[in-house]
């Protein structure tokens, strides 16, 4: 599951030092002015083994209300609604403010888990200052000081033990989907992603419309036909960060992200009238960094074809040239409206994700990729010109994706465009057609 937290409180009390805390780095701007924060601002985190993401908004004002301000307003109030949990974060130095008793209101009116963070408690005997907090009405609080971590650990393991309850109360629902294997279906807005999942269904399952943005949320879909069981996962559109016109739509993109992070395989769809653009690379990368899976789905290939005489071996080798040089990704033509060559793609899904587990051999590995590693050696450098670099063993590492180590005298000196070659000659012996495969060179 992916949880949200969302740090609200008015402007200067901390936020964005907590979020950068809770992150782990400095991704938030920090000053001593207030209202630095105008835009919402988004990381990860971990704690005892779960992820979950933070939100670090912009601060609450009873100041006369801009257009600025109330856009700020407007941010806060979307990630009350989108959020698991809440941190309300209150200054005990300054005490109790008007912000304060407004903000507590509104957060009293939802039915959201609210956790008191009660900050700048840089000196212990402050817990024991006069301000009554407890009079904002909220029965967990918590003492901490966002700039040297004290009392963030305690809060962190609330929020897991918060997180593991509301997991409980699902579980029963998902137990029997909690093992299968999941397929992300990602891409632009209006690529047809959602049309893709009611062929899959033979049935309007969702709401399909001209319109881009329909799709709002992740939403997961159980799939069972044939030997193949699986969910697959409708994810909203993925537009540039300068064409996210509201709030909602930037939540929903940060679902989306999310879901690449937990999907097995991801099937990134391409317009084919609209071709492979800046954005459909920027979603590519990603998937990349993140090591999964991935399927690239040309669709609405009959209405392209029929104004073009390009086939689709031209088309596949514009895509290779523009996604160089992750030449092992597997590219379908489709058109997922009339459910032309959709049977293709839960097969190969599935083919991927049985190669993202497969474990060689040592000795296997060994026998055919030494000979080849030593009749073509690293090139030296000018820094070790008179040194000679060879490779001595090499294994796969215990790992959920395939990661190769390979041992040598002077790994430093070998070169990013070598580290190419070897995962070239390991893709051309073992089958790793749509898995990001890693290579790493270790002192023998």
């Amino acid at each position: 599951m992916n949880y949200i937290v969302s740090i609200i409180g008015r402007p200067n009390v901390g936020k964005s030092t907590l979020f950068n805390r809770l992150v782990g780095r400095r991704k938030a701007i920090v000053h001593v002015k207030s209202g630095v924060t105008r835009d919402r601002i988004y990381g990860n985190s971990e704690w005892n083994g779960i992820r979950f993401s933070i939100i670090d908004t912009g601060g609450f004002s009873t100041s006369k209300i801009d257009f600025l301000e109330k856009e700020i307003k407007n941010q806060i109030f979307i990630a009350i609604k989108e959020s698991d949990v809440i941190l309300f974060l209150v200054d005990i130095k300054l005490g109790i403010l008007n912000a304060d008793i407004e903000i507590a209101k509104i957060l009293r009116k939802c039915k959201k888990k609210i956790l008191l963070v009660i900050n700048k408690v840089d000196n212990g005997k402050l817990i024991y200052s006069d301000t009554d907090f407890f009079r904002l009405g909220f029965k967990e609080y918590y003492y901490i000081s966002a700039i040297n971590g004290s009392g963030t650990g305690e809060l962190l393991d609330k929020l897991i033990e918060i997180f593991k309850k509301e997991f409980l109360k699902k579980k029963d629902k998902t137990l029997e989907n909690e093992f299968l294997p999941r397929f992300s279906i990602i891409g632009r807005p209006n690529v047809g992603k959602s049309t893709l999942i009611n062929s899959f269904l033979n049935k309007n399952h969702h709401i399909v419309t001209n319109i881009s943005g329909t799709t709002r949320d992740s939403l997961d879909v159980l799939y069972k036909k044939c030997e193949y069981e699986c969910i697959l996962i409708d994810t909203p559109g993925v537009r540039k960060k300068s064409k996210i016109r509201d709030n909602i739509e930037f939540y929903s993109i940060m679902r989306t992200f999310n879901t690449i992070e937990h999907a097995d395989v991801c099937l990134l769809m391409i317009d084919a009238c609209c071709g492979w653009e800046k954005q459909d690379m920027n979603i590519f990368k990603l998937v990349e960094k993140n090591h999964k899976g991935i399927i690239i789905i040309i669709n609405k290939w009959d209405l392209f074809h029929e104004k073009n005489q390009n086939t689709q071996k031209d088309y596949e080798f514009f895509i290779r040239k523009k996604i160089a040089p992750f030449n092992y990704i597997p590219i379908l033509f489709i058109s997922a409206k009339n459910k032309d060559g959709i049977e293709n793609i839960i097969p190969m899904a599935y083919q991927i994700l049985k190669s993202r587990k497969s474990r060689l051999k040592t000795n296997i590995l060994n026998k055919i990729m030494l000979p080849i590693l030593k009749k073509n050696p690293p090139t030296p450098n000018k820094k070790n010109k008179f040194k000679l670099i060879t490779i001595k063993y090499c294994t796969q590492l215990p790992s959920y994706t395939p990661k190769f180590i390979f041992f040598s005298n002077f790994p430093q000196y070998i070169k990013e465009s070598y580290k190419r070659f070897v995962e070239n000659k390991i893709r051309s012996y073992f089958d790793f057609v749509g898995v990001p495969i890693q290579i790493f060179f270790r002192k023998k």
